[in-house]
């Protein structure tokens, strides 16, 4: 974590070290006053100044050249529109985030005005156009990532305008191209289940609020548009909240779930560096560290989901995935991706790590309008990772599976999009991975389930589809049947089926509402509320709020 602070710090420094142009004064600047509390010279100060020592003021040093008077349109006088306008400085960091949420919940927009599809520009995107526009959807291009021809995002949160006006650090920020946001989502629910609404996720304590997940990023962005030079990136994801029990992996401080069984908890879910080489193909990115899993329509972190709540194929996949990742673009429409890793949700160090392959292929039609995104995600033996911890049987999942997603854009406000995967272990034990913790009610906890000889088999298909109603709301409905033949996934054999509907609101880029209800059921014994029930009905939101 503390390796961008120095990258930033050395880019900061080096930028001192040019020769200024002009001659640079030997007091602080009205900025370093401003945030140091020093006294400031006043309009009314500088004027009485020059009034009374004329020779000073004819050295060009004290007396500030007027601004040039501006047409109400971003122009000087002239029309040229080539001046670029100053920010305005905002003294203190606690008054520069309070304007940008300022800013941001007194700002005029008209939600129902329809936004044209952005133009494409060649030096801002070398890749197929946009299918859809964010917002009001969470993400505005076809599954898959790292994207190779994508522009940087450029958002400026309330937290990165704050420290861009601290002197030397926000020039430091803005000259190497490193980002610091995050965001905190809340979540309540009310269900039918009494303690636990296991075998969903992440809403697992019925009937109550809770914090899912609060999170600090901190990264570089590539740029893979240009293709002159090798570009550098990395990404550093902080996250605690109750979501962590899910993306925990094995030896990133995963003895907080698997060893003590804890509803809270810490887990820093992406830790990667991104090289971009340009003259492979049309591109290739090498990966380096822990991501998160590349190929579900639902993804770990809240804003980029399309609900709150998640579906039964996600919840037993693959979350995250530590080792190295290639990704190629042949064509403008293609990316193949080759890897190795840890195993499904282990760091190398993990006594239960193993040597996984992953092979992924993506294509976007000519007419944008279809997307196709398959990955074999772990290729090894398949058998599950039987060993001790503090003198007690335990284990690890090491189940394959292949994945496929098709999206289908009917237009700029209506796309759907249909996952389907079929996985595969032996020796499982039922339930998955184990936790040697207490047992508690909102699950987890016990020890070793069953052992299940032989293989093991589950698969499914999912489908989310959305519609637009405004540049700031969308209606997800969300469809699924799964099967866990054996109980090595979920804990309880048997077919599921779930149908989940909601809304997302955003009030602005800042603050996110997202209500929903569901009907969970498993058709053939009880596997809600600790197995005491079939189904389940639950209700509930969740409200994300960026920094």
């Amino acid at each position: 974590m503390f390796l961008p602070i120095l990258t930033c710090l050395a880019i900061s420094l080096g930028q001192t070290g040019r020769v200024p142009a002009e001659p640079v004064p030997n007091f602080p600047s009205e900025g370093v006053q401003a945030e140091l509390g020093l006294p400031q010279d006043t309009p009314a100060k500088q004027e009485k100044k020059a009034a009374n020592d004329p020779q000073q003021s004819k050295d060009g040093n004290d007396v500030l050249p007027e601004p040039k008077a501006d047409d109400g349109n971003g122009k000087d006088k002239n029309g040229n529109g080539n001046e670029k306008k100053e920010d305005v400085y905002t003294p203190g960091f606690l008054n520069r985030l309070f304007k940008a949420y300022k800013d941001e919940f007194t700002k005029q927009e008209d939600r129902f005005k329809k936004k044209d599809p952005p133009e494409e520009d060649p030096t801002v995107r070398r890749a197929a156009p946009q299918p859809w526009t964010s917002p009001p959807f969470p993400v505005h291009d076809y599954q898959g990532y790292p994207l190779i021809g994508i522009q940087k995002d450029d958002t400026a949160y309330p937290l990165q305008q704050a420290l861009n006006g601290i002197p030397v650090v926000g020039d430091c920020l803005k000259n190497s191209g490193i980002k610091i946001y995050g965001w905190v989502t809340v979540e309540g629910n009310v269900s039918t289940s009494h303690n636990s609404n296991i075998p969903s996720s992440y809403w697992i304590v019925p009937d109550r609020l809770e914090m899912d997940q609060s999170v600090l990023r901190i990264e570089r962005e590539m740029d893979t548009v240009q293709t002159d030079h090798i570009d550098w990136g990395f990404r550093s994801t902080h996250m605690y909240g109750i979501d962590y029990r899910y993306t925990t992996a094995g030896g990133w401080f995963s003895d907080q779930a698997l060893v003590h069984n804890r509803l809270y908890g810490y887990d820093p879910i992406e830790q990667y560096f991104d090289l971009y080489v340009p003259w492979v193909m049309e591109g290739m990115v090498i990966r380096v560290g822990r991501w998160v899993a590349c190929p579900d329509i639902e993804t770990q972190l809240a804003p980029d989901n399309y609900l709150g709540s998640h579906s039964i194929l996600f919840t037993y996949d693959t979350y995250t995935q530590t080792g190295v990742l290639l990704t190629f673009r042949p064509a403008e429409r293609w990316l193949f991706q080759v890897g190795l890793n840890a195993g499904n949700d282990m760091a190398p160090w993990y006594q239960g790590a193993v040597p996984c392959g992953f092979l992924g292929l993506r294509w976007v039609s000519e007419d944008n309008h279809d997307a196709f995104y398959t990955v074999l995600n772990q290729i090894d033996n398949a058998e599950f990772r039987h060993f001790e911890v503090n003198g007690q049987p335990a284990g690890h999942d090491n189940f394959n599976y292949i994945v496929s997603t098709w999206e289908h854009k009917f237009n700029q406000d209506f796309h759907t999009k249909t996952e389907a995967y079929f996985m595969w272990q032996r020796d499982a034990e039922v339930g998955g991975t184990p936790s040697i913790g207490a047992p508690q009610t909102f699950g987890g906890g016990g020890g070793d389930g069953r052992l299940l000889p032989g293989t093991s088999l589950a698969y499914g298909v999912l489908n989310y589809s959305m519609y637009a109603i405004s540049n700031r709301d969308y209606i997800t409905v969300r469809n699924e049947w799964y099967r866990d033949e054996r109980g090595m996934r979920t804990g309880f054999a048997g077919d599921y089926s779930s149908h989940t509907v909601g809304i997302s609101h955003q009030f602005n880029d800042y603050l996110m509402l997202r209500p929903e209800v569901g009907y969970y059921r498993n058709w053939t014994q009880p596997a809600f509320d600790l197995g005491t029930r079939n189904g389940m009905l639950m209700a509930g939101f969740d409200l994300t709020f960026r920094f």
